[in-house]
């Protein structure tokens, strides 16, 4: 089903549920925020780095599930019957990451998003691959949960463009404009997700999916670029 056709699935929330979820989300909004940042000025590879980007998650993680009750949510299938889809969120995130490969090729030509990139992809370049790619899906997990979880359940209006706005501004942090861009462009189409499905399992599908692919194909394509500019 596209991403224009909701699902209505009510899960209502008392004044009381909905204030303590805005208190708890505000205060793991910018606490979340400052150690993003931090994390990305440690070393790469080094016992600093694993700390703080499990802490950065673990921020996002229990900071969504202490704001209150979340919910998978679900897609109406053809027969209008609901289910949980796996394939679908999948192949959404296998598409995402062809996009985003398109966008890398032309993008390591441009020095300024060259640079902005290959800063990142530093870190996994430099660090131990499972233990990257541990941070990486536990970041992604800890983020759907927060942003499109508990932020996205604590907005009245317009949920799916302020909790990316936040989601943007939180990624901000890191003085990185790709990983900013990345944010913009990924955080609405996991708001869609969660928008359309009601819940969180979509977008973390998504999420997950893009970012294994990103982790594991993005660094040998711009490290090819620099050997071949190096000639």
């Amino acid at each position: 089903m596209p991403l224009t056709h909701v699902v209505h699935v009510a899960h209502a929330e008392g004044d009381r549920v909905r204030r303590r979820r805005r208190r708890v989300v505000t205060g793991v909004s910018i606490a979340g925020a400052g150690l993003l940042g931090a994390s990305l000025s440690t070393r790469p590879g080094s016992k600093e780095f694993y700390a703080a980007t499990l802490a950065v998650a673990g921020v996002w993680t229990a900071g969504g599930f202490l704001s209150g009750p979340l919910h998978l949510g679900w897609i109406e299938a053809r027969d209008e019957r609901l289910r949980r889809h796996v394939l679908t969120p999948v192949a959404t995130g296998v598409c995402a990451f062809g996009c985003f490969y398109v966008i890398a090729l032309v993008a390591r030509r441009i020095p300024v998003l060259d640079d902005a990139i290959s800063r990142v992809l530093v870190f996994a370049e430099e660090g131990d691959r499972p233990f990257v790619l541990l941070t990486t899906l536990a970041n992604g997990l800890g983020e759907e949960v927060f942003f499109r979880g508990a932020l996205y359940a604590a907005l009245d209006h317009h949920p799916a463009a302020a909790s990316t706005a936040v989601y943007a501004l939180a990624t901000s942090t890191t003085r990185n404009p790709a990983l900013v861009l990345a944010a913009g462009v990924m955080g609405t189409l996991f708001a869609l997700q969660r928008h359309a499905s009601g819940g969180l399992q979509a977008p973390v599908l998504t999420h997950l999916t893009w970012s294994t692919l990103m982790v594991r194909n993005l660094p040998p394509l711009f490290r090819r670029a620099h050997r071949e500019d190096a000639r």
